[in-house]
């Protein structure tokens, strides 16, 4: 899906772009349910442009036809579109419900784009709250108004800040495995020991092991001679690889003086809908932040076995609770689409109190919701 993009990939990047996809395939064919879509109709190409910010440049990847309404991405610590949304987008599913009504602009942390050089060392890193402020930045250089906001941990933190600054400019907002407070004394240790060994040791093996626990379940990290790991991590695991250590460094130094936000959640009007793995490192702030948030704009979605990174590990699990929070917009999936009669979209599948407005429809396994919303 993603290949399309106007820029030079090395052999190397493809294999394992290649390697992403079969195991997302195989993942997807050990189902017998099948969803055909018209992928001719919707455009997927992509491009990347470079925004000049007064906190330096960002790369921004667009796919979509750019007349439609924007969504835009942000994602977690070490990872770019590629590494943190692929999976979810490359769903058939997925594709004709968010391409087929979005635009999609993925904003990539400062120094975290594919082939992104190494960031001056003498170049301040730029806080949290002015990564909220770069993001104001990319929609005013698209001329973009009102926007769609979806991001994963500390990606969904920065979405969240730019929601309650610019608050006239977010139409609604996808978190997945969101923060909203300050570090813990843990979290900030735990932060510092892998900003040292980034700094000595760039990135290394246990550094890549910190990172990969931060956002997979321990299902999919368990990594020995009996059980390997699994194909997600293990690509996710190369790709690091490529990542500079020092941009990786900078921005989780600037997560870790991140401020709490908690307070000025309730001002928050937009709608909200939080997706978290009850096995993610940031489950319980998760559930803190939906307490925070008005509860009348607000739907919850915990998935059994799964870490933080629920758009790669399962992101199957958020297709229904999408659909249904779409729908609040008056964004539908694709029309011209065959789809199976078992599969998860289809009406004769849903039982029929999943079709209530409150339900928000998800009460199936791996997924259990807790919802208070009105649409």
């Amino acid at each position: 899906m993603y290949k399309s993009i106007d820029q030079t990939q090395n052999p190397k990047r493809q294999g394992e772009e290649r390697e992403r996809e079969r195991e997302r395939s195989s993942r997807m064919g050990d189902s017998t349910d099948s969803v055909s879509v018209d992928i001719e109709t919707i455009s997927i190409d992509g491009k990347e442009y470079i925004v000049g910010t007064c906190c330096g440049p960002v790369s921004v990847a667009v796919f979509g036809d750019q007349d439609k309404p924007a969504l835009v991405t942000y994602p977690d610590l070490a990872l770019n579109y590629m590494s943190c949304f692929q999976g979810l987008f490359l769903c058939p599913e997925a594709l004709s419900l968010l391409l087929h009504n979005f635009c999609l602009y993925h904003i990539s942390p400062p120094g975290h784009e594919l082939g992104a050089a190494a960031i001056n060392a003498d170049s301040p890193f730029p806080s949290v709250d002015e990564l909220a402020d770069q993001v104001a930045e990319v929609l005013d250089y698209f001329g973009l108004g009102v926007v769609m906001c979806m991001g994963v941990t500390a990606g969904a933190y920065i979405l969240t800040q730019f929601a309650m600054k610019y608050r006239q400019r977010v139409l609604g907002l996808i978190l997945v495995s969101p923060v909203c407070k300050a570090p813990s004394w843990t979290e900030w240790l735990y932060n510092k020991v892998m900003s040292n060994l980034l700094y000595f040791y760039g990135m290394c093996g246990v550094v890549k092991d910190m990172l990969l626990k931060r956002y997979f379940s321990k299902q999919e990290v368990r990594g020995n001679s009996q059980v390997p790991e699994s194909d997600i991590v293990r690509v996710c695991r190369k790709l690091l690889d490529e990542k500079q250590s020092c941009n990786i460094m900078h921005f989780l130094e600037a997560i870790n003086r991140r401020e709490d936000i908690s307070e000025g959640l309730k001002k928050l009007q937009c709608r909200t809908l939080i997706f978290v793995g009850e096995e993610s490192p940031f489950h319980s702030e998760a559930l803190h932040m939906t307490s925070k948030l008005d509860s009348r704009y607000t739907a919850l979605v915990e998935v059994q076995a799964c870490g933080s990174m629920v758009t790669e590990e399962q992101p199957h699990a958020m297709l229904i609770p999408l659909e249904y929070f779409l729908m609040g917009f008056g964004f539908y999936k694709q029309s011209q689409m065959s789809v199976s009669p078992r599969s998860p979209l289809s009406p004769s599948f849903i039982s029929p109190e999943l079709l209530s407005p409150e339900s928000m429809g998800l009460k199936l396994k791996p997924i259990k919701t807790r919802i208070s919303m009105e649409l």
